[in-house]
C-alpha cells in the first residue's frame, strides 16, 4: 500500500508500488455497461454469437475495464487528511488483451510522479489491469489524481 499522512508527503513515496484484489468481471456486470453505454455490440453482449467469434466468448468493453480502475484501486493508496480525491485525467490507455466475461482482473499500481500545485498535490499513478492466467495485462495506463488537503 502507497500511504501518506498528507498530500504533501507523496513526494517521499514516488516509486512506491501496490498490488490489489482481484475481482471478477462477470456477464451481468459486462451487460449493465452495455445497457447504461448503449453499446450492445455482439462481441459483448451476444453469447452465442460470440462462441463463434475471435475470442470465443463475450468480452467486456475496454471503456469498461479502465472505468473499473477506481474500484481496482481502492485501499491501495491512501492519504490522511484530505479534503477531496479529484479525478485530473488518464493518460497512455493502451488495452492490450480482452477480457472474458467470467475472467477476473486486479490492478498493479506505481506513484510515478507527484507534484505539489496551488490546489494540492497532483499524482500520476502507473496502473496495470492485470488478467488472471495471462502473461499480457488488459490494460496499462496512467491516472492523475489531485490530493486536495484539509483545512
Amino acid at each position: 500500500m502507497i500511504r501518506a499522512a498528507r498530500p504533501q508527503d507523496l513526494p517521499d513515496h514516488v516509486g512506491t508500488a501496490a498490488v490489489g484484489e482481484w475481482l471478477q468481471v462477470s456477464q451481468d456486470r459486462i451487460d449493465q455497461f452495455a445497457d447504461v453505454t448503449e453499446d450492445h455490440q455482439w462481441i459483448h453482449v451476444d453469447a452465442a454469437r460470440a462462441a463463434d467469434g475471435p475470442f470465443g466468448t463475450t468480452i467486456a468493453h475496454g471503456l469498461l475495464t479502465l472505468s473499473l480502475i477506481p474500484r481496482l484501486i481502492q485501499g491501495l493508496i491512501e492519504v490522511q487528511n484530505v479534503a477531496a480525491v479529484v479525478n485530473y485525467g488518464v493518460d497512455g490507455v493502451r488495452f492490450l488483451s480482452p477480457v472474458p466475461s467470467g475472467a477476473r482482473v486486479r490492478a498493479s499500481t506505481e506513484l510515478a510522479d507527484a507534484t505539489a500545485t496551488d490546489r494540492g498535490v497532483r499524482a500520476r499513478l502507473k496502473v496495470t489491469v492485470e488478467l488472471e492466467g495471462s502473461e499480457r495485462p488488459a490494460l496499462v495506463a496512467e491516472t492523475i489524481h489531485l490530493f486536495v488537503p484539509a483545512p
